[in-house]
């Protein structure tokens, strides 16, 4: 696993605030990756060759944040097999609603999986999942983070009991 197993790609680097949070998840969970800005409009060519290589540069799965028109993980989604994750992103006068509505409204036959807006980490923890029926050692972690949450909810229930 050191070649990267998932691409973080944005269409901005003003959406890096957020996809770094795709980012800090899959270095928690020891998942390579690489990250860039790609634009379906902007850099169309550039960002047909990525989705063209994925697969055979190791990639498994892309996460496309973008936001208004988001087009990007359907440009990705369009021109790759491998799983596309989309992360619609809050901008614009809609705040998001735009690029959830144009990244989750994919044609029969090329899906994008979407998450909320904003939703970078659960993109990542979904790259994870996918990931996971491959390597036994990314499903190990999914569970190791899952116990750890299960126990901090559950300390808080319990300080919450307690001061009723």
């Amino acid at each position: 696993m050191d070649s990267p197993l998932v691409g973080i790609i944005m269409g901005s680097d003003s959406d890096l605030p957020i996809m770094v949070q795709a980012e800090e998840v899959l270095k928690d969970m020891g998942v390579p990756y690489e990250m860039d800005i790609m634009s379906a409009h902007r850099l169309p060519d550039k960002t047909a060759e990525y989705a063209r290589t994925a697969r055979d540069r190791g990639l498994n799965v892309i996460i496309a944040g973008a936001g208004m028109a988001a087009h990007l993980a359907g440009l990705m989604a369009s021109l790759t097999t491998l799983p596309v994750i989309g992360v619609p992103l809050k901008s614009g006068p809609l705040e998001g609603v735009d690029a959830l509505y144009s990244t989750v409204q994919m044609p029969p036959g090329i899906p994008v999986a979407t998450v909320s807006v904003n939703g970078a980490k659960n993109a990542a923890y979904l790259a994870c999942s996918i990931l996971s029926i491959k390597y036994p050692e990314i499903a190990d972690k999914i569970d190791e983070f899952r116990e750890k949450t299960r126990n901090i909810i559950e300390e808080k229930s319990a300080r919450f009991k307690h001061h009723q």
